[in-house]
């Protein structure tokens, strides 16, 4: 396992890939159509890195990846970062205004597509004025027309010599950001989150220690690299803790039960509906999940029911669960491995060494334990701000230091933090405050729910009331007059839905979770 010591500290991620090679040397470090050991990945990064030179790219050039999970997606992000480049991922389900939106606002240099993928050849939805913006488009994958595909782009670095290399990287200090993820975070519209080498790094460092990453430990990746989650929680603590790198192109719960059998994954990141969906799979039971060792969750309600099926029907020996957001790593608080399923189920952990977790009401008074507010986080994991927003940054961290979340939460007698919800998701029934994700825990405890979101849609007498999507668990059956039948006689009548609408699938973002935004948009019909 890569720490620290008296000779050595985490820098840069240049300087971490280095220092893997060293230590993991022809271990496997990815398998994906191809496997590369720790040497030879080190040899592409630094490749890569040469044709970022070659290509003109300056020290602090923002480059964007919007491409799908695959070997050629992480070297090229390492080979960037270590030309003292910014990583810009973008996601694939962007399309073409989208791109030129990102590229303008984040000042993006040169763009690095995948091909053909889900059906389009993804550089045809750029426009005009968007390529003209852009030094260069590589084609991770068969390019057509004029466009270059990856192989040329990197051999273009050959000429490019190992000292010209080891000069620029000699640049790149701690304090300079690696990567920027847009997110439309606390405050309205997308904003790109300003991350460093040494903080991304140290985060990364201590979140793996928590939940327990070992050396050999397969990890299939199914979060999108970018996402914060995927990128740094799959991807770099990969390369952190000697694991082997598995990526995974498209979410499909059948495929990724195949995989586990076959291949033997050992750890799976991801958040609740990854989950939800391979014990959903009516076939489960034909696959071998022996190999599985731990499962990593969050970002979303994680119900007790889920926690104890995760461990006896996919075999799961361990199973954390955390909360974090993109403005801090995409990190927050953590179990750890060794927690009381309890406090795994119910509760998000504790902060790491160095980062200070604290409830705070409306005035901006801390609040004791038990007592819901405002999340706050301060510390080394937060960003280092909003680019191009001092505006926005100042509404999300206060003058003392004070990221606000927007999250509701509170501490419990141990000193484990418990979310609530998020802010904008609470609505009000007559006068009382509901939190969606308590309302699903409690509905997830019903037999035949597989799956459930909640949301406020308008009702005359109340201002809002609860309306409950609910995909059912296979070979059960319920009609949504039995569930809010259930509803009212296992929890209090203001949390109770009015509405439930059974449904085969909810509509989940490419991280697996449920698009609530979506629903939105449908209720006003429906009310």
């Amino acid at each position: 396992m890569i720490a620290e010591d008296a000779n050595w500290k985490f820098t840069t991620i240049p300087n971490l890939c280095a220092r893997a090679a060293e230590v993991y040397g022809d271990r496997p470090a990815i398998e994906d159509g191809i496997t590369l050991n720790y040497v030879e990945l080190d040899a592409v990064r630094r490749r890569v890195a040469k044709a970022m030179i070659a290509a003109g790219v300056q020290r602090g050039d923002r480059i964007m990846i919007w491409a799908p999970n695959t070997w050629k997606w992480f070297a090229t992000a390492l080979g960037l970062v270590s030309a003292g480049a910014v990583l810009i991922p973008a996601s694939t389900r962007f399309k073409g205004a989208e791109i030129a939106e990102l590229v303008k606002r984040s000042g993006t240099s040169m763009l690095f597509s995948v091909g053909e993928f889900l059906g389009a050849y993804y550089p045809d939805q750029l426009k005009a004025e968007t390529r003209e913006i852009l030094r260069q488009v590589v084609v991770i994958g068969e390019p057509r027309g004029g466009d270059l595909d990856w192989d040329s782009f990197v051999a273009r670095g050959d000429s490019i010599s190992d000292a010209e290399l080891a000069e620029r990287e000699a640049t790149v200090g701690p304090d300079d950001l690696c990567d920027m993820l847009f997110t439309s975070g606390t405050t309205g519209y997308p904003k790109g989150v300003m991350y460093g080498h040494q903080q991304c790094l140290k985060a990364i460092d201590a979140w793996a220690t928590r939940v327990g990453i070992r050396e050999h430990d397969r990890i299939l990746v199914i979060p999108p690299f970018f996402h914060a989650f995927g990128y740094r929680s799959g991807a770099i603590v990969s390369m952190m803790r000697g694991a082997v790198l598995m990526p995974h192109l498209t979410y499909d719960a059948g495929e990724i039960l195949k995989r586990v059998s076959e291949e033997k994954i050992s750890v799976i990141p991801g958040p609740p509906a990854i989950f939800h969906g391979m014990l959903q799979h009516p076939e489960l039971a034909k696959f071998d999940t022996s190999s599985l060792r731990l499962g990593v969750t969050g970002g979303a309600v994680v119900p007790s029911i889920l926690i104890r099926r995760m461990r006896e029907e996919l075999g799961f020996a361990g199973v954390v669960n955390g909360y974090g957001l993109t403005e801090c790593g995409g990190y927050g608080t953590m179990c750890l491995a060794t927690d009381p399923d309890e406090v795994i189920a119910n509760t998000a952990g504790k902060a790491a060494a160095g980062v200070e977790v604290r409830i705070m009401d409306d005035d901006r008074n801390f609040l004791p334990d038990g007592q819901p507010g405002e999340v706050v986080i301060r510390g080394y994991i937060v960003m280092k701000g909003y680019f191009n927003d001092p505006e926005s940054t100042a509404k999300t961290i206060d003058s003392e230091g004070w990221l606000h979340t927007g999250d509701v939460g509170y501490f419990d007698a141990d000193g484990n933090l418990r979310i609530e919800d998020r802010l904008k998701d609470m609505y009000i029934t007559g006068g009382f405050n509901c939190y969606p994700a308590e309302i699903e825990r409690m509905l997830s405890t019903h037999p035949a729910i597989g799956i459930v979101a909640v949301i406020g849609v308008p009702e005359e007498r109340l201002g809002e009331v609860g309306k409950a999507y609910v995909v059912l668990r296979p070979g059960t059956a319920a009609t949504e007059k039995e569930i809010i039948d259930w509803s009212r006689a296992n929890m209090a009548n203001y949390k109770c839905p009015r509405f439930v609408e059974i449904r085969s699938s909810l509509p989940t973002s490419p991280q697996g979770k449920v698009l609530k935004n979506l629903l939105r948009d449908e209720a006003p019909q429906d009310a």
